[in-house]
């Protein structure tokens, strides 16, 4: 790519399509999409002049399924890391190993979950022999990530120097300088100091809620699956994020492993496995990995997934019905596209009686919209409503 054309307006078109996909509805897309044109030659401008600054970024917490701090960068920012990604991704998804499958295009946590039951079968020879599993992640990756050592990973691979002079701002931004906060203050006071940039040395950590900072993670751990897979020779090997499971029939093998990892960790990523988080046991206990339970001849889900859905069945039970149509229609999508994401994941393990319950038990006013695809609650679809009538159906629960 030539650099006088990395900037340019079609280039960022592009970009903007890219992030309008998913983000069209916010308010701040909806507001740039008015004028949107402008918007892009303005940014064009600024990149090619070298003025471009990122802007403010709203910061909130999560609480599930644990407390997290986000910094949410503005819709205009997020063109420009759909840029920068776009640019970066072809070259290092070549350098990436296959059972890598955060964040990564035709990867995810179902296709891991798949090769992790291709894993144990293999290593237990089809269940007939002893095997076992090392699981542990990064204490606390994504504060703890040296931003001067991602540079130098960046720079040795990026000789587009307008591409590279774009990484290090994005890189070295930091949002906890220009944001403004969104919920429940109160909410702050259960994200430890470890966790939070704004205790966080200078020059370390990413905020968490970027497309860029999930495609940097996989930039920065590339270096430790080279490491397994090249020098260790770990055949058997996954990461998820920070999330590493290994499968080896000897204990005292991965136990090895965990020690060469976690020193390989130190010494080149200054990064270490968290002292507290770390299972070695046998594959036929279950192995509890993105969301799901693996054992030798099913799978489950984790109880706090289930319980994530039935609480949002239960809130758009419970919640005013509004009066104007076109509102109860976009709720109706929304909570479509929420039951059909969870019944999606819900399908990669045996969980049919557990569909059938869920709809049958917790689904309520909701059986009045949505119909399941057939008697294997696939998946499910919009009936057809009278809006005139939808207060009378929302009064009552269907039998």
């Amino acid at each position: 790519m030539a650099s006088s054309n990395a900037f340019s307006f079609q280039k960022l078109l592009g970009a903007y399509y890219q992030c309008r996909r998913r983000k069209r509805k916010t308010i701040n897309a909806a507001k740039f999409e008015l004028n949107f044109e402008s918007g892009l030659l303005k940014l064009e401008k600024e990149l090619k002049d070298k003025t471009y600054r990122p802007g403010r970024s709203i910061c909130f917490v999560i609480t599930d399924p644990k407390p997290r701090e986000v910094f949410a960068a503005d819709f205009r920012d997020r063109i420009i890391h759909h840029l920068l990604v776009g640019c970066l991704e072809p070259f290092w998804e070549k350098k990436f190993i296959h059972h890598s499958y955060s964040c990564r295009k035709k990867k995810g946590a179902h296709l891991a979950i798949k090769d992790l039951k291709r894993f144990i079968r293999k290593a237990s020879r089809n269940f007939s022999r002893p095997a076992y599993y090392l699981q542990t992640d990064i204490a606390g990756f994504f504060m703890s990530l040296k931003k001067d050592i991602l540079l130098k990973m960046i720079a040795k691979h990026l000789k587009n120097p307008e591409m590279l002079w774009l990484a290090e701002r994005i890189i070295n931004y930091d949002p906890t300088k220009n944001y403004y906060y969104k919920g429940d203050p109160a909410l702050y006071r259960l994200i430890p100091p470890r966790k939070s940039l704004f205790k966080v040395p200078s020059g370390q950590g990413l905020p968490i809620g970027n497309l860029t900072s999930q495609f940097f993670a996989n930039v920065y751990l590339n270096e430790l699956d080279q490491f397994a897979k090249h020098q260790l020779n770990i055949k058997y090997y996954l990461r998820y994020v920070d999330d590493l499971l290994i499968i080896h029939q000897n204990p005292r093998q991965l136990k090895l492993w965990r020690q060469q990892i976690n020193q390989f960790l130190k010494d080149k990523l200054e990064l270490e496995l968290h002292p507290q988080k770390t299972v070695l046991q046998s594959i036929y206990k279950g192995i509890n990995f993105v969301g799901f339970v693996v054992k030798p001849r099913h799978s489950l889900l984790r109880r706090r997934i289930v319980g994530n859905l039935k609480r949002k069945l239960w809130r758009f039970n419970h919640s005013p019905v509004p009066e104007n149509e076109e509102i109860f229609s976009e709720r109706l999508d929304k909570i479509l596209a929420v039951v059909n994401s969870y019944y999606g994941q819900f399908k990669r393990a045996d969980t049919f009686n557990l569909r059938r319950s869920i709809y049958n038990k917790h689904f309520g006013v909701l059986k009045s919209y949505l119909e399941p695809d057939s008697q294997n609650f696939n998946y499910f679809k919009l009936l057809r409503i009278n809006f005139s009538g939808r207060k009378n159906a929302c009064l009552k629960e269907p039998e």
